[in-house]
């Protein structure tokens, strides 16, 4: 299996089609032509079979504010395998290459929203503080949300410590 990587400029519309239809396949929603949260990612990290591409894995690398520090982050989005090979261990194997992103960044952690067990096996661990984040509607901003508890995952990089009480402004939307 092999992963490709390309920076969000250099997509084609061709793999723009591609991924919007693997994201449509595995979720059941319509994106729009667009990325998932209405904004264009950092990179993507693809696998491909045949025409299809049956893996996927946007990141987004950014500033947020954890209290009063500002870190550079990498985020994962739209992490989708394809509903017919699932189970064969395609994100399993995709999952390495963001992590490798994100360790050759300045970034001092890598953030996603998701539970599921692939990113806790990868060394992420939940956390659980207050987050502020903007919403978008039909890529509109739409509300400012301040969340007491969500699905976040974190994996600190370079040794830099997490501060679990801390109140974690995205600067924006989530990823």
């Amino acid at each position: 299996m092999q992963i490709e990587r390309v920076d969000e400029t250099q997509l084609t519309p061709s793999d723009d089609a591609l991924i919007n239809t693997l994201l449509k396949r595995s979720f059941g929603e319509s994106f729009g032509n667009r990325s998932f949260h209405q904004q264009r990612h950092t990179l993507r990290l693809l696998v491909r079979q045949d025409e299809m591409v049956i893996g996927h894995m946007a990141l987004c690398y950014r500033a947020v504010r954890l209290g009063d520090i500002l870190h550079n982050i990498m985020g994962l989005a739209e992490v989708a395998t394809d509903p017919s090979f699932r189970g064969q261990g395609v994100a399993s194997r995709l999952m390495a290459a963001p992590i490798a992103e994100a360790m050759a960044t300045q970034a001092a952690f890598f953030l996603l929203f998701g539970d599921q067990p692939l990113y806790a096996s990868s060394g992420f661990r939940a956390a659980y503080n207050p987050i502020t984040h903007v919403d978008y509607d039909q890529a509109r901003t739409g509300v400012v949300h301040h969340v007491v508890r969500d699905q976040l995952m974190v994996l600190p990089l370079h040794n830099t410590p997490w501060d679990d009480t801390a109140t974690l402004d995205l600067l924006g939307h989530k990823f």
